[in-house]
Order: C-alpha cells, then structure tokens, then sequence
C-alpha cells in the first residue's frame, strides 16, 4: 500500500534521510525508534504528505508521487492520512466536536453526517459526554483522545502518530497506546516515539533509524504493493460557510480586541456616514421647500433672460500691460455680453403655451410692457409717476391665490380697473426710492396705513399726453404743462383702495413692494393708445424714425431696426404681443409637467427660435444643492482617508492573526486544507471585521442623528436635517467589506504559503 523508494531529504548541506527505503503492508502498527534528530519526524511528514522528498519516490498504491500535484496532496492527507501530535494541535476557539468536524468539512459531506461521524469517532475514544467543551477545559489524555477521534473520523488507511505520549503521564500512555493498537487492527499506523518499552510491547513492527538510514526492521515487507490500493482519494474544498465559521469563531474568542478593532475600522465609515446623512436631510429639505414652499413660484418667460449656466463675457486684456507708459491710443471693439438670450415670444409661442392643461396651473398672466402716462398732485406741486419702474405691475388675475398668499392690512382688494393697491414688505416697509418713483415722496415715515387709502393718481391719455410740434414730432409733456391734462376731461383717475401683505406662511413672494394694479387697466390703456395720434403716426413713417426723437432706427450696434421698432411701439403703449408671461402651477408636480410642455415647444427648432424660460424655484434649489453636494465631496474625501489608514491598520491586525494562527493552519493543512482554503480563511475574517466595521459604524451614525437632528432643531427650528439613507447604509457597509478585505489579501496569501510542517512546530 505505501512504499518509499530510496528518499533522501536535504535541508541545505544536511541530509535529514539518506536513501530510505520502506513498505508497509495494509494493516500493521509500525514503531519507528530513533535518537533525536535521526530523521523520525522528517520521514513521518514525508509519508504524510507534509514534507516534499529531495530524490527517491514515495509510492502509494503502486502509483509513483513524483508528479503530484498541491491538490494531489491535500486529497491525500485529508482522505488517506490522520495525524495523530504530541502536542494535540486542537484549536483553541473550536468545541471538541467541531474540533473532530473538522476534517468531515473539507470532505463536502452534509451538515447531518459530520455530526454522526464525528459523534462515532468521540464514542470509540470515550469522550462522547465531553463534545461542548473547549479544548483548555480537558485533560492531556482527553486532548490526545480529541485528536486520535480527529485522526480517524474521516475512516482513513493510515494513521501517522508523532510521540502520542510524548507529552503524558504512563498510565494516560497506555490508554492512548491502547486506541491505537485497537485502530491498527484494520489500517496502517506508523508511530515514532522515543518510548522503546510501549513501542516494542504493542507495536507488531519495529524500525530503528539512526542518522537518516534504518539500521533494522524487525519485520519487513517486500511483497508487491499494487494489490493494496487506496480508497480513491477525492478533491478537498473548504466551503466559504467553514471558512466564516472558523473566522467568527476566532474573533468571538477575543471578542474585546475584535471590538476596539471594529470600532476603529468604522470610524472613517462615521464620518463619512454622518456627512451623507447631513447631505440627504438637507437634500429631503430642498425638495420638500421646492415642493411644499416654491410650487407655487411662477415659471416665467422674458423677452430677455440671463444665462445663468454661461460664463460671464469679459474683456481680454491678458496680453496689456495696465497703466501702460507710452502715449498711444489703443482702439478696440467692446464685446457683447452674450450671457443675456433674447426670447421671441410670437403667437405661435402664445398659442403653445394656452395649450396647457387647465387643472395644471392656477393662473397664466401675459404681461405687456405698457409704460403709462401717470401724474398724481402732490401739496405743492404735480410728479409724474414712473409707472415702468419694477415696482408697479399687474395682480395676478387669479383673485383665490392673492388672497391666499397676502394678508390685506387696511382697505380692500381691487375690484376694477381705475383701482390699486399697495404691497408693503414683511416689516411694513417701502423703500424711500420706491416711494419717489411711485410719486408718493410726500408722505411721511410712520404714517397710518389708512391714511394710504384714497390717494389718487391721474392717467393721462397718449393724445394729451404727446403733443405735435411744427417739426411734425410728437413731444412729451413738460412739467410745466401736468397741470394742465391732470385736469383733462380724458384723464382717467385712479386711486389705492387698499394695503396688502404677504402672509407668514405664504409660500413664495409674488409682489414686491410697490403699487399693483389689475390687468383690465394695462388692457384698456393700451387698447386706447393703439388709437392715439403718436401710434398711428409711429406707424404711418414705419421703421424709418421715431416720430417722437426723431432719429432712425437704422445702424445700432445692439439692435436690430426691427427690434428697436417694436421698443418704440410698446414705449408708447402700444403692445401687441407680451412682454413677459409668467405661469403660476398648481402644485410640484405639475410644475414639471409645465416644464416638459414649455420644453417641447423647442424641439426642432433653430436655436435663434428656442424660448428660454426661467424657474426661480428650480434655480434656487439647484444653487443649494451645488452647495450641498460640493461640500459633501470635499468631507468624504477628508472622511475617506481615516477610512484608508483605518483600513491598512486591519491589514496589519490580520498579519498578526496570522502569527497567532500558525498552528492552526499547520493544522487545516494537515487535515487537507489546500492554500486557498487557507487564504479563504483569512480573507473571511478581514469580511467580518469589514462587516461589523461597517454596520457598527451605520448604528452609531443612526443614533448620533438623534441628538444631531435635536441640536438643529433648536437652533435653526429645521426637522430632521440628518437622515441616514438605506441606500447609503447598505453601500457604506460594501465599502467597509471591500476595503477591508483588500487590506487582508497580502497577510491572506503569506498565510497560505506557510509551510505546514513549520507551521504545526510553532507556538
């Protein structure tokens, strides 16, 4: 069954054996004596398939070793081959009958039968009630008992004993001596021991070495081997669950270092954790600002809209010298600023956008740009209204969103078209410039809303208002003539019935303050300037001059003449088309959908033709979650680089789990554990660690958030500004395992290379 065939082993310049020469039969209990340092050891290890021969060939079965393989080996030893040490070799964190299951695992057997066998083995050595215990709670005799049950749960051909009692006391020897010649009866041992005595009274077999060679064989066996085969001898694989069981149970028995290890491999996944839950509570509060506060904020289309996403036009003037010293003129063409895009709103355009659907906005206001002739009398004097200041418009015609949105202090609301009202800030406030440009710089700071009501201003028609000349101009009025068409018969009087502001909880801030008047007024005036004298003279010469400056309207550098055109025309009063369009959604949602509906317009349109529209919402909650997120990315990149040195610290922890572990691989690759299986062992303990790094590090950030989210609160009045995301957690968690076992893959492969029979004289 096993022949060796001329071994020699060589360590450098020392040959351990010397051209040895052996058989053994199938069922014999062979003692090997020998001085120390004779070659006993070496020669069991190489039998074993520990050790590699330096020359010679070990057969087995018939079969030449000589081309084996790593895998070959492993089947070997853990099929054919049970170790029997002197120093018990049970690791230390496994119970007694996982120490015995240990074998079975490599096997592939089922979960059911490693137990049985296992179970079967433990009864023969007497150590059935003994199972659950952990290997420092037994005696040498019991430990040596786990370890024969070990040896043979696995049902091998040859059993390898390496001074079983080396270790023991006589009377324990002989009960050990007793288990093996009982397994001798139907399989090979092969003992070396120094015991002279128990070697010749149970051994049926008895070989001396001295310095390498065998100097006697008491009985010797030269018989063809090739009608004694092995069992066919099967792959080994250590399945992953073996590998997270042995790794589990490893840092559980030094659960306090597994801790303060995880604890520290976690802290890069907190800070990091803690960053990603600030920036998703922030971001849930955007969107629900955008959502609860901004929905209502009009998306509005200007005939002139700024390009926010372009760069803003400078000058080059990297190439001059500033404050140069010589005396010449430079002449240079300026640039445009191009980050200004012009819309042209046509009625096709117009038509598009009445196409939405009704349930989808509440209100859709067509501004024209109507530049009234207003005057209003004063004490002392008459003032003439600057009603084309940003501070004068139109209400929304939609009267359930003013109401909801702004709080009337005194008065009431408009209610026809010779009526307005004024919008105060917060603070019941207007700015002093306002006041001058609305023609109201007469009243006085503090004064009673009330006191606002009734205040009258005139509107003065185009045909009193221009007047022709003898040059065939018409001339605005001068101040000496307000007098004069305020009291014209034609002059329309208008006056503030009312004050209004906006409401605490109102979510967006339509008006500022100023003096606002309904759509019926701009309508009429404009209906009535279309038939002034100006306009039809405007319109008689065309595009040739302006009737009112005289100049032409040809060879701007800015505009075209048609554009200027058209300014002329709506100076005047006399708007056909919009300037401006403002949409009001009924909620979030729509909003979008007014978006995609305003957006399909432009497609297969010239970019000449595309309408730009702007959202304040959108842009404001796009600027903050810039914000947001930039922010975020320079924290992780700080947070990420505790998480790399914390990672490299548990590279170094499992290299010194290695150490600690030596014998413990001695000991799987004894049982057949190949390289990989024992790569995969530390590989799944650098996974676990990853693991509770990670997910202690996701608890800690959810519970931090609890006082986090109180502080913000009573600082800022702001619910839940930090929330952990699943998605952040679960993805945290992957790069805490993936980080970690990086870290682990150099000390794993060192591990797998360690030779097995070094590995198994550590301590």
């Amino acid at each position: 069954m096993l022949k060796l065939d001329k071994i020699t082993k060589r360590y450098g310049e020392v040959e351990a054996l010397k051209g040895v020469s052996l058989t053994f039969r199938k069922n014999e209990f062979v003692s090997i004596l020998g001085p120390s340092g004779c070659g006993k050891t070496t020669m069991l290890n190489i039998i074993g398939g520990l050790d590699r021969y330096t020359s010679g060939d070990l057969n087995i079965s018939g079969i030449s070793t000589k081309n084996y393989k790593d895998r070959d080996w492993d089947s070997y030893r853990n099929s054919s081959v049970g170790f029997v040490f002197q120093s018990y070799n049970l690791i230390p964190h496994l119970t007694v009958l996982q120490n015995v299951e240990l074998s079975l695992k490599l096997s592939g057997i089922s979960k059911k039968e490693e137990e049985s066998r296992a179970r079967t083995a433990l009864e023969k050595v007497g150590l059935i009630d003994h199972i659950n215990k952990k290997p420092n709670q037994l005696s040498g005799g019991q430990m040596q008992r786990v370890a024969i049950a070990r040896a043979i749960v696995n049902d091998p051909e040859i059993i390898l004993a390496d001074e079983p009692t080396g270790a023991l006391d006589s009377k324990t020897s002989v009960i050990i001596m007793d288990l093996l010649k009982e397994i001798a009866q139907d399989r090979l041992v092969i003992m070396v021991t120094h015991n002279a005595e128990l070697a010749h009274e149970y051994s049926n077999r008895i070989v001396e070495l001295l310095d390498g060679q065998i100097i006697s064989d008491s009985n010797p066996y030269e018989t063809d081997i090739n009608g004694e085969k092995l069992t066919k001898q099967k792959r080994t694989k250590m399945p992953y669950i073996t590998a997270l069981g042995l790794s589990g149970k490893n840092l559980w028995a030094k659960k306090g270092r597994t801790v303060l290890t995880s604890f520290a491999g976690s802290i890069g996944i907190i800070g990091i954790a803690l960053i990603l839950a600030l920036s998703s509570g922030l971001s849930n509060s955007i969107n629900k600002m955008q959502s609860d506060t901004l929905a209502t904020s009009p998306i509005t289309i200007n005939t002139s809209v700024f390009d926010f996403s372009g760069p803003v036009v400078a000058e080059d003037t990297s190439n001059m010298s500033e404050f140069p010293t010589d005396s010449k003129l430079q002449i240079y063409e300026p640039k445009v600023q191009t980050n200004v895009i012009t819309n042209n709103i046509t009625q096709e355009y117009i038509d598009h956008v009445n196409k939405l659907d009704a349930d989808k906005y509440i209100s859709i206001q067509y501004i024209h740009k109507a530049n009234m002739n207003m005057i209003r009398k004063t004490s002392d004097k008459y003032v003439h209204v600057q009603s084309s200041s940003s501070h004068m418009g139109e209400l929304l015609d939609n009267e359930d969103f003013n109401n909801n949105q702004y709080d009337v202090l005194e008065g009431r609301m408009p209610q026809g078209d010779n009526e307005m009202i004024l919008v105060v800030d917060n603070y019941n406030r207007i700015a002093k410039e306002t006041i001058k440009e609305l023609g109201l710089g007469d009243i006085e700071n503090n004064v009673d809303l009330k006191s606002l009501i009734g205040q009258e201003f005139k509107l003065i028609q185009n045909n009193d208002y221009f007047v022709k000349d003898e040059f065939g101009l018409y001339r605005e009025a001068s101040q000496q003539n307000y007098e004069t068409i305020y009291g014209s018969e034609n002059a329309r009087t208008l006056s503030i019935v009312g004050v209004m502001r906006q409401k605490e909880d109102s979510s967006f801030q339509m008006y500022q303050p100023g003096l606002y008047y309904r759509s019926d007024l701009v309508k009429a005036f404009i209906k009535d300037s279309t038939n002034s004298d100006v306009v039809k003279a405007q319109k008689e010469v065309g595009k040739a001059y302006s009737v009112v400056s005289g100049m032409g309207f040809e060879g701007h550098s800015f505009k075209e003449a048609d554009a200027l055109y058209q300014d002329q025309l709506e100076e005047l009063g006399s708007s056909s088309l919009p300037r401006n369009i403002s949409i009001i959604s009924s909620d979030f949602e729509a909003k979008k959908e007014i978006r995609t509906h305003l957006d399909a317009y432009n497609i297969d349109k010239k970019d000449a033709d595309k309408i730009t529209y702007s959202d304040m919402s959108e842009m404001i909650t796009g600027v903050m979650e810039t914000v947001v997120n930039t922010i975020s990315y320079v924290l992780i990149g700080f947070s990420s680089i505790s998480l790399v040195v914390s990672s490299l610290m548990i590279g170094i922890i499992t290299y010194v789990s290695v150490i600690e572990r030596t014998k413990e691989i001695g000991v799987l690759r004894s049982l057949g554990a190949r390289k990989k299986d024992i790569s995969r062992v530390f590989n799944a303990e650098t996974f676990l660690i990853g693991f509770v790094s990670g997910t202690l590090g996701i608890v800690v950030t959810y519970l931090l958030t609890f006082p986090i989210n109180a502080i913000i609160y009573n600082l800022t009045k702001t619910e839940n500004i930090a929330v952990v995301n699943p998605i952040h957690a679960v993805i945290l968690i992957i790069i805490s395992i993936v980080l970690t076992s990086i870290s682990g893959v150099i000390p794993s492969r060192m591990a797998a290379k360690k030779d097995p029979v070094i590995a198994l004289r550590s301590e």
